[in-house]
Order: structure tokens, then sequence, then C-alpha cells
């Protein structure tokens, strides 16, 4: 596959996935206006704030209590599944319950729920079942339009979010903070999309390396779950196998794995997300780990975040992370946008009731 061949991408990318990838910052600003225009679902600041959903909807919820961990005075959990943990009840507990189609059958049984439970909540989403019943039972839903793939609205899942931490007061954010974070990121896309060639292209180049490869992704404290978001993307799109792994966790298990298969190792690519924001000691373990696959046999790689900020940070390894899995889906001649596999389940699990 020529990746400077527009061409040849566009004739494999039918649903024009590289369009969803490019708008990230332009979607990314648009969610943070969006915050602003809605009634808050609370006038006071809630004990707790949990974001059901699952997918990028969750992905978004895990990058808004990274990005916010030691800024938002009150705890901000993310729960994936039917069912939510004992201790969220009563009116001081906010349940947002975040779903792109607002039928996601987990994130509605969690809004049920909640509504049992006396919690203060609020939908996300474009529409569908969730919001009916938030209009329902009168309470508040923040919509946005998005006519993409669920995996692609992650701009929205977590922009808006950080937004209404604002309004709520709970995680100040600068406007210098902001505009550079979309800078940042419109610098990426100038730098890593597909009219960028190859040999000035980091992202191209590196989905080259990852082909037929074993993929690892590894990253430390708020980093983590940017590793997550590059391993479900490779997953979607390049529809192939990788996983994360966070630090320093891994350093008391996952080392003590590499010396079989033999085989395995010498297939595999270990990714290491580096940020300026490292804790000085997750540094070293980032370093020392890196060396420790490379003795192994294994390829490993860095790539480091761009920006000043947290914020800048942790969006620019996602955005590097999307052209890389995109670019990696047409290296394999996949379309990147249907996930048939997850379709077949939804049909299978549908027909059971």
């Amino acid at each position: 596959m020529d990746l400077d061949d527009v061409r040849q991408m566009r004739a494999i990318d039918q649903s024009n996935m590289l369009g969803e990838i490019e708008t990230l910052p332009d979607q990314l600003e648009k969610a943070w206006k969006i915050a602003e225009k809605y009634s808050l679902p609370t006038t006071k600041s809630p004990a707790g704030i949990t974001i059901a959903g699952m997918g990028g909807s969750a992905i978004g919820g895990d990058m808004l209590a990274a990005y916010a961990y030691d800024l938002c005075e009150v705890p901000i959990s993310v729960v994936r599944g039917y069912s939510l943990p004992k201790w969220i009840e009563g009116k001081d507990q906010l349940v947002i319950c975040s779903s792109h189609s607002g039928n996601t059958e987990e994130t509605l049984s969690s809004f049920d729920e909640a509504l049992q439970r006396g919690c203060q909540v609020l939908a996300l989403c474009t529409g569908g079942s969730l919001r009916a019943r938030a209009e329902e039972h009168g309470r508040p839903v923040w919509i946005f339009e998005h006519h993409g793939q669920p995996r692609t609205a992650i701009p929205y899942s977590f922009g808006i979010l950080l937004g209404l931490l604002c309004r709520l007061g709970l995680a100040p954010i600068a406007e210098s903070e902001l505009q550079e974070a979309f800078a940042v990121l419109r610098e990426g896309r100038a730098q890593l999309g597909a009219q960028s060639e190859l040999s000035a292209n980091p992202a191209k180049r590196l989905a080259g390396q990852l082909l037929e490869r074993n993929v690892v992704v590894f990253a430390a404290g708020e980093l983590e779950v940017v590793a997550r978001r590059w391993k479900t993307q490779i997953n979607e799109l390049a529809k192939a196998w990788a996983v994360f792994e966070g630090l320093p966790e891994s350093n008391h298990n996952t080392l003590a794995g590499l010396e079989y298969p033999e085989s395995l190792l010498e297939r595999t690519s270990a990714l290491f997300l580096r940020s300026g924001l490292d804790h000085p000691r997750n540094a070293l373990r980032l370093t020392a780990t890196q060396q420790a696959f490379l003795m192994a046999g294994a390829g490993v790689d860095s790539v480091h975040a761009r920006g000043e900020s947290r914020l800048a940070q942790m969006w620019s390894l996602l955005q590097f992370g999307d052209y890389v899995s995109y670019y990696l889906a047409l290296d394999y001649g996949v379309d990147p946008t249907p996930v048939d596999a997850l379709t077949r389940l939804k049909h299978s699990l549908a027909a059971v009731k």
C-alpha cells in the first residue's frame, strides 16, 4: 500500500474514516462550546461523579478522570457494565449516562438503576432510547450531533464533560490551556494527515513498522488511558491484535513474562508513550522497560507528546494513535470503519431476551 497515494486510500476507506480523524481538533473545540449552552444538572457540587458508558463513551470518561485526577475536588469513576457500585446512591451522587447512539443496553441499565437509587442523572447522547427515557423522567439531556462511528466521537464524550466540570466549579481550566491544545492538534493534523508524505510523516512510518506485529502499548499516569485508546483503535480500525500496559504496575508482573514463547516476542512491537510530565520515577521505569523488551528481542519505539499542558499532551498522543491505527488499516488493506465482528455479536445478543 502506497500511503502517499490518496486515490488508493480513498478506495479502501470507503466510509471516510480519515475525515473523522482529521476533524478531531474542530470537534473538541465544538464540544467545549456545546457544554456552555445547556442547563446544569445540579446547582451544587455533587459528592461524586460517575460516568456510565461503553466503548468510546467510556474512554471519554477515562480521559476526563485522568486529566482531572489532581484537579477535581470530588472523585470521578467510570462504570462499564450493567450495574452501578453499591456506594453510588442518593441525590449527592451525579451519574452521567453517556451513549453515542442512546441505545447502549449496558448504559440504559445503569440509567434505570441510577433513577431507582435517587441519584442525579444526566444523559449525554445523540438521541435514541436514552434521550427518550431521560425526557420521560424529567432528567436533563445534553444532545450533540455526530453521524460517524461512536469511537470517533471521543472529543464530545470528553470535551462536553470537561465543560461540565468547569461550570460546576470542580476543575478549573485556563483558556490558554484550551487554546494551546486546539493549536497543537491542528499542527498535528498538518504533520500527520494524509497530505503529509511518508518521508515527513511519523504516523505513516510507524504504521509500516507495526505491520504483521503484535503490538503492546505502554504508558504511565494519566497517559495510561491514552495507551488504552491506542489499543482499541488498532483493534477496531486495523482489525489487528493489540494490548496496553500501565506503569508502574506492569513492572510488577509483565517483565517476568518476557522469556516465552520466544517466537511471539520476535514478532512483538512495544510502543512507549512519553511525556515531559511523567513522574520522574515513571520516566525511569519507561526507559528501563523499553530496554528490557529490546534485550528480549522485541521491536521497540517511543512516541513523545507535544505541547506544554496536560491537555495538549494527552490529546496529541491520542491523535497520533488514531492516525497510526488508520494507516495500519490501510497497510492491511481493510476498510477502517466497519466492525463486522462487533456487529455480529450485537445481533446474536439481541436475539436472546
